[in-house]
């Protein structure tokens, strides 16, 4: 085959005119890798390892944008990742933002755990749920939530969230009970939520049971 033109299509992509073939468009770091210059010969193996090879450096700036946004662990990138590039792509990106240290997991869980549980205010229950959802591996997760598994850790973060966003609410039944909802739903036990509440002055019927 040859190359009947290169070309500057839009930014820093190329479009490459082969003859009897549909134009290719690479990066420009790509066409000078391979010096890809107008009435060279280009095997077709050779043009099948160019495109792989403009692919890959797609995916990886795609994972370069998905981490400059926010961290991600290796299950969440690559699912991002696999709506537009193959799973050996995938796979071969996800290496190497590993390898650069911009993947790891073990880390990710612990910052997970912390804005999970300190920051949002949920319960353990929730919080697994919410770390399992990412994809994070079983030991990741439950490395990340030892050090928030004592009762007593649990209830005191608990106190935080009904006095920060729920004590004004305690009011009359009705209102107890919405509570006793929003705090199961964010991952805690009924025996939790009472303790909590049962040092609160509530002098309603029924207020302090299930």
């Amino acid at each position: 085959m040859k190359i009947i033109s290169v070309g500057q299509y839009k930014g820093n992509t190329y479009c490459i005119e082969i003859e009897n073939r549909d134009n290719v468009y690479v990066d420009k770091s790509i066409a000078e890798k391979y010096n890809l210059r107008k009435d060279t010969e280009i095997p077709e193996a050779a043009l099948e390892q160019i495109v792989y090879d403009n692919t890959l450096r797609k995916a990886k700036s795609r994972a370069f944008y998905l981490l400059g946004g926010r961290d991600h662990c290796r299950e969440e990138l690559w699912r991002k990742l696999k709506n537009s590039y193959s799973e050996e792509i995938c796979d071969l990106v996800c290496e190497y933002m590993q390898e650069l240290g911009f993947l790891n997991d073990e880390e990710y869980a612990k910052k997970l755990a912390k804005k999970l549980l300190e920051i949002k205010g949920l319960g353990m229950f929730r919080a697994k749920m919410e770390m399992k959802r990412t994809g994070i591996a079983e030991e990741f997760i439950d490395e990340a939530l030892e050090p928030y598994a004592d009762d007593e850790s649990s209830l005191e973060r608990l106190e935080k969230l009904v006095e920060k966003k729920y004590e004004r609410y305690l009011t009359d039944e009705k209102g107890v009970r919405k509570v006793k909802s929003a705090l199961a739903r964010a991952g805690y036990s009924y025996d939790e939520i009472n303790a909590v509440l049962d040092m609160y002055d509530l002098d309603f019927d029924g207020s302090n049971s299930y």
